[in-house]
């Protein structure tokens, strides 16, 4: 099999400078803000941007070393397979992340809802298309609703108070 490698295009910025300090989810995390710094040779790709006002951004995990088949989630007390969650000990480290896109200043991407480390290397962009991307009759596997709603609360909470403890 041919290696794979991918460049970066861009740059997360958030005020997340810790794993343990940063949203689990985006959703979570409504105020959580930041800025996606697209690199100047790629600002024409960001034409037309500015009318969704939601983002898929795939980005390198660049903190993670190593990884696990077998993980606990943030989620759960018990482990699951790497696939079944979103943890970031992957074979391959990468990561995904759906934000609001809230304004556009050049190559700068002004975002809310994140849920990423500071300074995490973007891989690409593709804008969230609700007619696309959202699927009826949705199953959520070992993720919970009633469990969501105590994470999503605790998560609200622990923003309020300046971090969050998982």
């Amino acid at each position: 099999m041919e290696r794979v490698i991918y460049q970066p295009i861009g740059i997360i910025r958030t005020k997340f400078t810790k794993k343990e300090d940063t949203p689990i989810q985006g959703i979570f995390a409504q105020d959580a803000r930041g800025e996606v710094e697209v690199f100047p040779e790629y600002t024409e790709g960001l034409k037309d941007i500015d009318g969704f006002s939601h983002l898929i951004l795939i980005y390198h995990f660049h903190l993670s070393e190593g990884y696990s088949l077998v993980a606990k989630p943030f989620l759960s007390d018990e482990e699951k397979g790497v696939f079944s969650i979103r943890h970031f000990k992957r074979p391959n480290p990468i990561g995904l992340s759906i934000v609001r896109l809230d304004q556009v200043k050049g190559n700068i991407l002004e975002i809310s809802e994140v849920d990423i480390i500071d300074g995490t290397p973007l891989l690409d962009i593709k804008p969230y298309v609700d007619q696309f991307d959202s699927r009826a009759e949705v199953k959520s596997g070992w993720v919970s609703s009633p469990h969501l709603d105590g994470i999503r609360d605790k998560t609200w909470q622990s923003l309020k108070d300046g971090g969050f403890k998982w």
